[in-house]
């Protein structure tokens, strides 16, 4: 999911600025632990009899299948992302999120279709993250079946179990789990480097895949089943939007050292490795990967593979932390819960309602369709339509920021659009075998974020058609002269113009102002983050009444207590344990004459009543808030 699938800060990710070891092992651990997971099953949904999909292991089809499964790395993965798509960066960030906001602001946020198109791509990337951890973790447990038949009925209970366990231990901050990332996947890509190799030198033959021709000839043999076979080949590069989205994390340099030092040679060398044990061993396609393993090493290779799925399963579950975090902050998704497990690193997150719902997901994916198998086929919806998602809007970006001409922007474009439409295409021809749930789920989400960014549009539209000029209330107030009693009051003001309709109605009703009145406006931006000494900005209105705009990026939280005490670098000075803060509730009613159907008015309200309270969203004492209930008809 970007995600999301547009992620923010991994477990354990150091700083851009740490050590060059630092940052290689933590590229190696975040970036690439769901790429470098997929030779578990990728090369078996090709060849095996279990897969919906599937060839008979001939040394043809064989070396064909390694012919595009090699050029898919190359073309995507080291041309597209690492050429190209790394060069988009916003303020060093990546993601599909921060590749729209470089879009320039005609064409920006809003409800345009380039908008709805992320956002379609940021729903997807949900779908695979709860797909990521299931396929994972099942493929890793299968091995058991492998190593002692009798076993089998326990890999579907241990795979719950684990998965249950991984999310279970989310509250309590990944921080300790992210140091030990790049350690456990660089014995990962090591191991399967190894097993790799150990079977090329029987059989150096299978080398000869890297021609391209040999998977020419297939698609030329097998025609349109050959093209559905794209289905299954898309699996060994799931995962590579993170090559985009954590860039921010730990920089376009080190991502480009650690796929072509260790990544893509440990990759190729156990895809080759599986294609030379299956050009000796066809009999043994039910599972290629653990074949590779003597058995002495199989129970060893388990563990191994079930600790890599883990630290790919849990990269994907912080980028949807991650992806819901940016989403709320940009508009798009109601407040939820959102807890910073690090003093340290803003970017690790924990989100309990995301957290349970990826955790009733995930098992019920695994209860329903029991082997990776099943699985792989509702994988690869997801991942090709972002895929082709960024695409389009990287088109975008380079023709209206950047001033590419069509003839400089067309052919690396139309190149990547090609390969994604294709692997694309392929993969929706699966939608009855299980690439429903994916696309399901992304209407789903798509649907709640495109109500919301509406119905508080609407909203926005309604408080300000009743909103008064803010220098005619202090006019009043100044000939009024009403008592003044000690401290400051916040107001909170979601339009930085005019006056708060909590204001008016606490004055009205209470007939009384404090000595210091706060009208406080947050808004995000289209950039990552917002630094801290330029986040806040004052202006004095006279007479104790001062407006104070909060900036924050994207992939930051507010807190407004944080920003009250920033004021007095400015030169106001307030006192937290004196200051009151002052909220408006909105009852909503779907009786206005809004243009939104009534379904979503209601879905919209129902969203309203169940989202966050403002009070803990923005870091406000609850002892200290007043609210104001207001009635709106939407």
């Amino acid at each position: 999911m970007t995600d999301e699938t547009g992620r923010a800060a991994q477990p354990g990710a150091p700083a851009a600025h740490g050590p060059r070891a630092a940052l290689l092992l933590g590229a190696l651990g975040v970036v690439f632990g769901d790429i470098g997971t997929s030779p578990l099953y990728a090369i078996k949904e090709c060849f095996s009899p279990a897969a919906s999909h599937r060839v008979a292991p001939t040394p043809e089809n064989i070396l064909g299948i390694l012919s595009l499964v090699f050029w898919t790395l190359l073309m995507v993965v080291s041309v597209k992302y690492l050429g190209f798509i790394l060069k988009a960066d916003n303020q060093g960030s990546g993601g599909t999120m921060a590749l729209l906001a470089l879009v320039p602001p005609r064409r920006g946020p809003g409800t345009g279709p380039l908008v709805l198109l992320v956002l379609l791509g940021a729903s997807l990337l949900y779908g695979e993250g709860v797909i990521t951890p299931a396929i994972s973790v099942l493929s890793a447990m299968e091995g058991l079946e492998v190593a002692y038949h009798p076993l089998k009925p326990l890999i579907v209970p241990l795979t719950v179990v684990i998965l249950i366990g991984l999310f279970l231990v989310q509250k309590r901050g990944t921080g300790n789990i992210g140091n030990v990332f790049g350690i456990v996947t660089l014995l990962w890509f090591l191991t399967i480097a190894t097993l790799g190799a150990r079977w090329i030198l029987v059989n150096r033959s299978v080398l000869a895949a890297v021609d391209p021709r040999y998977g020419l000839h297939f698609f030329l043999e097998h025609r349109g089943h050959g093209f559905l076979l794209l289905g299954a080949v898309v699996l060994c590069i799931t995962g590579c939007e993170a090559l985009y989205a954590d860039m921010g994390h730990f920089g376009r340099a080190p991502i480009r050292r650690v796929w072509f030092v260790v990544v893509w040679p440990a990759l190729l060398l156990n895809y080759f490795g599986q294609g030379a044990f299956l050009l000796q061993h066809p009999e043994g396609a039910t599972n290629p990967f653990y074949a590779l393993a003597p058995s002495w090493a199989l129970y060893p290779t388990i563990a191994i593979a079930t600790a890599a799925t883990i630290v790919a399963s849990q990269a994907l579950i912080s980028g949807a932390f991650s992806l819901t975090q940016q989403a709320v902050q940009l508009g798009y998704f109601p407040r939820v819960t959102i807890v910073h497990t690090s003093k340290h690193t803003e970017g690790q997150i924990y989100i309990p309602e995301i957290n349970r719902a990826l955790l009733v997901a995930c098992v019920l994916l695994v209860l329903l369709f029991r082997t990776s198998s099943a699985l792989a086929a509702a994988y690869g919806i997801a991942v090709t339509a972002t895929m082709t998602i960024t695409t389009v809007v990287y088109f975008v970006v380079v023709t209206q920021r950047w001033g590419w001409p069509l003839w400089k922007a067309l052919p690396p474009v139309l190149t990547f659009l090609v390969i994604d439409l294709s692997f694309f295409t392929a993969n929706a021809a699966k939608f009855f075998h299980g690439g429903w749930f994916p696309v399901v789920l992304a209407v789903g989400i798509f649907t709640v974020m495109t109500t919301w960014k509406t119905g508080r549009r609407f909203l926005g539209e309604a408080f300000k058609a009743d909103l008064s000029p803010l220098d005619q209330f202090l006019e009043d107030v100044a000939n009024q002269k009403p008592f003044r009693v000690k401290g400051t009051a916040v107001f909170m003001a979601s339009n930085p113009h005019g006056t708060p309709p909590v204001l008016l109605h606490h004055f009205k009703h209470n007939q009384v102002l404090h000595e210091q009145v706060v009208l406080l406006s947050i808004t995000s931006e289209r950039v990552p983050e917002i630094p801290p000494e330029e986040r806040v900005s004052i202006i004095d209105k006279g007479n104790g009444f001062y407006r104070v705009r909060a900036r924050y990026g994207f992939m930051q939280s507010p807190h407004v207590p944080s920003v009250l005490l920033a004021c007095k670098a400015h030169g106001l000075v307030i006192d937290l344990k004196r200051t009151s803060y002052y909220l408006g509730r909105e009852t909503l009613l779907p009786t206005g004459r809004s243009k939104m159907m009534r379904w979503r008015k209601g879905l919209f309200a129902f969203i309203s009543r169940n989202a966050r309270p403002a009070t803990a969203y923005f870091g406000l004492p609850p002892g200290r808030v007043v609210e104001f209930g207001m009635q709106i008809n939407l």
